[in-house]
Formats: C-alpha cells, structure tokens, sequence
C-alpha cells in the first residue's frame, strides 16, 4: 500500500501528541523504528515531542537569559532594530506587528520577538552558505551595546537546534520510504529562521482582552519547526479534525516538533501541516523559542512519487522553498 492510501484511511481526531525518543538513533534498526512513529504522528497529529534531543540545559538557560534580558529593554531600544528598517524580516517585531489570522483578529498578535537566519558564531565577511538565499537573503541585525551577549547565546541555541533538525530530516526520509540521504543535497545551506518570542502581560495594553491571540490560528511555513517552550506556562493549542483545541503543555526535556507546510506539500498532505496557536491566559509572562527548518531557498518543492495516486493527485503546483516562505512572511507582517 502506497503512502497517499494509507493516509486516506487515517484518523485525525488526536486527542493528545506523542513522545518520541532519539536515543535509539544511533543504530539502522533504531532510526527505523524511529521513523515509523515518526510517520504515524505526522499522518494522525502533525506534531510529537521529542526526548534524549541533545541539547544541553546550560544553553537552553542561557538562550532564555539573553532573550529576558533584550526582550526587557526600553521599547525605543529595541525598536532601532526593527526589522522593518531592515527588511528581510530579521530583526525585532513588537506586540501587534504581525497578524497571522486577520480574518479572526481585528487586533494583531500579541507578542514581540526578535527574528534571526544562519550565522556562524565566529562571524564571516562573506558566508558563502547564503549565496543562493534569493528572495530570503538578507543579513541578521544584532544589538550590541545594549544587550552584549544576546547574539552569542542565541546562535548558541540556534546551532544546538541546528543539529537536532540534522537528526530529524533523515528520519523523515526513511519515514516516507526513501532513503536516509534524499534531503542531503536540498538542505546544504542551512536555511532555518528562529524566533525569540515573548508573550508580554497585558497590563498597560487595553485594546486587549482575553481573546486576542499572542500567536493567532496558522500553520508553519518551513518544513518543520522545533519549538522550545517555558516550563508551566501553557499557551499552545492543536486543532484536530473535530475542531476541537488540543493543550500541546510544554513537558520538561522535550522539544516540539511540528510539521510545516513545505513538507506538507512535498508529501501532498500525507504529512499533516497542522493549525496550531498560542494564547497565554496564565497570568505570567511567557518565552518560546521556535527554529522553522525548511531546505535551501532555491531548492523547487513537488509532490514525492509515493504521495500521490490515481485517488489521490497533487494537490499542489511546484514552487521555490523561499518564494513560498517569503510571501506567507509578506502575509503576515504586511497586512498586520
């Protein structure tokens, strides 16, 4: 049975995400066995947890350090690197810059955040990885005096994430029956934006109430996203095939996976690009920390052979991976 007939017989009314652990990666039998939970969470939810990711809790704490500390400067501070001054999208957003479900939020999203592409830690005058960025590229902003250690820790977490994605994109492969390598030659070049996201309290804000969203309905746009979240805080919810909104709690030393829309339409939807939001009525402030992982910008996306049949035929015209990440972006922060 091909992949596009067994995702036609697949139930997605989830009712909560499964964890998965990468320790038995180190062998071909383990990524195996790991790939095929991987495709069952992927066909029925579009997200899992994963444990045994690897990075060590020092990085994790310093990240969000450095992100408490940016993130809590003067609003004129860290409006010098608004990333529209810039463009490209790197740079700094406030609270209701973007609006990512306008046709349900009048508002925008209630949060501010700081957005950043590769870089190495030991900076280069020229990176040759970013040559073929096209429509994408554009260099990272950093604030130095104000907040000197911001980029350092940050980049840390971003390659730490890095490799984690490096782990994942060779699962996924086996789990589409292809082989291990299939994303090699596409994913050179390291093409993955993060987001440090903070969800501020909404005192001092009154054109906000309990329902306007830190993050609004939406799915991802790259080819997936591994999401650091706070301990104890719950914000982000999954939509199943119900509709119903399901809690995905952040989980102590777990990360978030979730699928996007790029690999949804490589796998013509056998892999589930999933509606997802983040609304933060716990009274605390609250930090994330998503990396969307998609291939190199100029690599073109088509439907994999194995996911499309007679019953079910591509769904989706071919398109460059940064022309379809470049225009959700202009989506989002230009009609805010």
């Amino acid at each position: 049975m091909s992949l596009a007939d067994t995702a036609a017989g697949v139930d997605g009314a989830f009712t909560s995400i499964p964890i998965i652990d990468l320790s038995r990666c180190g062998t071909p039998e383990g990524r195996l066995a790991t790939a095929y939970e991987i495709r069952d969470a992927c066909m029925r939810v579009g997200f899992f947890y994963v444990r045994n990711h690897g990075i060590p809790q020092s990085c994790l704490d310093n990240v969000l350090a450095a992100a408490q500390t940016y993130l809590s400067l003067p609003m004129g501070t860290k409006m010098k690197l608004h990333h529209r001054t810039f463009g490209h999208f790197r740079g700094y957003n406030p609270p209701l810059d973007s609006n990512i479900d306008p046709a349900n939020n009048d508002k925008g999203d209630f949060h501010e955040g700081f957005e950043f592409g590769c870089e190495e830690i030991e900076a280069k005058a020229y990176d040759e990885k970013r040559a073929y960025d096209g429509v994408m590229a554009g260099a990272n902003v950093w604030p130095s005096d104000d907040c000197p250690g911001f980029r350092k820790a940050c980049l840390g977490y971003y390659h730490a994430a890095l490799n984690v994605g490096k782990v994942l994109f060779p699962l996924f492969a086996l789990a589409l029956e292809l082989p291990e390598t299939y994303f090699d030659d596409k994913t050179q070049n390291s093409a993955a934006l993060m987001r440090i996201l903070h969800y501020p309290l909404q005192d001092g804000h009154p054109e906000i109430d309990d329902d306007t969203p830190g993050i609004g309905a939406h799915t991802d746009f790259e080819c997936f996203t591994i999401l650091w979240q706070q301990p104890e805080i719950q914000a982000l919810q999954l939509m199943n095939t119900e509709r119903q909104w399901i809690d995905a709690p952040a989980i102590n030393d777990t990360l978030v996976i979730n699928i996007g829309d790029q690999l949804a339409l490589w796998t013509n939807d056998v892999f589930k690009s999933t509606v997802h939001r983040a609304i933060n009525r716990s009274g605390k402030e609250r930090y994330s920390i998503p990396l969307f992982f998609g291939t190199d910008y100029h690599v073109n996306i088509e439907p994999i052979p194995s996911c499309v049949s007679a019953e079910r035929p591509a769904k989706y015209t071919t398109i460059t991976a940064g022309e379809y990440v470049n225009k959700r972006l202009q989506d989002t922060y230009h009609k805010a």
